[in-house]
């Protein structure tokens, strides 16, 4: 076994500087979507998702690999806002197992009352706070790191559902 690479100094601070900064900005995104719109950051996610793609549908492995959810946990929240019509499922006419999530009326609704707030919180709280220079900085990073993740991850790329058992770290 290899020895142990402690942090530096500057290496904990911007450790440390992230680990702070993540909580703190989900918590106020997800106040001022709640407070404005009702929605959560996991419905406002699911509905970026819908409205932006053709025919504001997706298949479920889809939105599995675009949003970074477990299959259980996209399941799970999908039922929740079907309950509330802001999305609602159609069967995919080539693959009997296969369904599609769909935006419903409400669900466009919903984003398109929610999303102007939104917008102005994130460039409250991240956007307007950078330079140009620091947000190209920051989309390289975050770009980077996220491909890391991607690559090490348990979900398999293709369908974003399928758990590669042999290869995943914990198992």
């Amino acid at each position: 076994m290899s020895e142990t690479r402690w942090l530096t100094p500057e290496e904990s601070r911007a450790w440390r500087a992230l680990q702070h900064l993540n909580m703190p900005l989900a918590a106020a995104l997800n106040r001022q979507l709640s407070r404005d719109s009702n929605l959560s950051t996991a419905d406002y996610a699911v509905l970026v998702q819908l409205s932006e793609s053709e025919g504001e549908k997706l298949r479920a492995r889809d939105m599995v690999v675009a949003i970074g959810w477990e299959k259980s946990r996209l399941s799970h929240h999908i039922r929740r806002m079907e309950t509330r019509r802001l999305v609602g499922r159609e069967d995919c006419p080539t693959d009997g197992r296969g369904a599609f999530i769909t935006l419903t009326p409400a669900g466009r609704t919903a984003i398109e009352q929610a999303a102007p707030g939104h917008v102005d919180a994130v460039r409250s709280y991240f956007i307007d706070l950078l330079t140009p220079a620091q947000l190209e900085s920051f989309a390289e990073i975050a770009e980077k790191i996220g491909a890391r993740l991607q690559a090490d991850g348990c979900a398999e790329i293709e369908t974003g559902v399928e758990a590669i058992a042999a290869d995943c770290p914990g198992n």
